[in-house]
């Protein structure tokens, strides 16, 4: 799946022009909030954000600078779901759950050195994934993406625990966003 594609979906899962009350991150057009627009150069009406627009953001802020795009090309469908994570939840909170996966799943470091979770796919992280993914093969990849998809579950209650507002919003996150 290429990041066209991904992006493709992920705005049509998002939708147009969006202003739920209960949703701290303001009104969005495609998903994208008045904040980030603004963050990547915007300065029009979130109401008239071009589709166009909203996919450069995500090619940029959410496929590339966090390094999603370097997962990608060792594990494609794990770059997928970290690329939809860290639209929901941040980027840095996506690599976060991979990286805490990976420590889980060094068997006591024996694989590959534990990882500081700093949120940030850099070269230890990836030489980590190489090493996992050396280790567990293909079906490894997919132990991965239902680690993060884990993580991602308990977040979102969480979420709805803290804030029951964001209640709103669990059962569409649950059903739309874990695999």
């Amino acid at each position: 799946m290429t990041i066209d594609t991904l992006i493709d979906a992920l705005i049509v899962r998002e939708g147009d022009y969006v202003d739920h009350p209960a949703d701290r991150g303001g009104a969005t057009r495609w998903g994208i909030t008045v904040a980030v627009a603004r963050a990547n150069g915007y300065q029009g009406s979130i109401r008239d954000l071009p589709r166009a627009a909203a996919a450069a953001i995500y090619r940029a802020a959410y496929w590339r600078a966090p390094g999603f795009d370097r997962i990608a090309t060792r594990a494609p469908r794990l770059a997928a779901e970290l690329f939809d994570t860290g639209v929901n939840m941040g980027t840095g909170v996506a690599a976060g759950f991979l990286q805490r996966a990976l420590n889980a799943l060094n068997r006591g470091a024996s694989d590959y050195p534990d990882l500081a979770v700093d949120q940030t796919i850099g070269p230890r992280t990836l030489a980590a994934l190489d090493a996992f993914l050396a280790r567990r093969g293909a079906p490894g990849e997919g132990v991965l993406v239902k680690a993060v998809d884990a993580l991602q579950g308990e977040r979102y209650l969480a979420l709805a625990e803290r804030r029951p507002a964001n209640e709103a919003f669990v059962y569409g996150w649950l059903a739309e966003r874990i695999a």
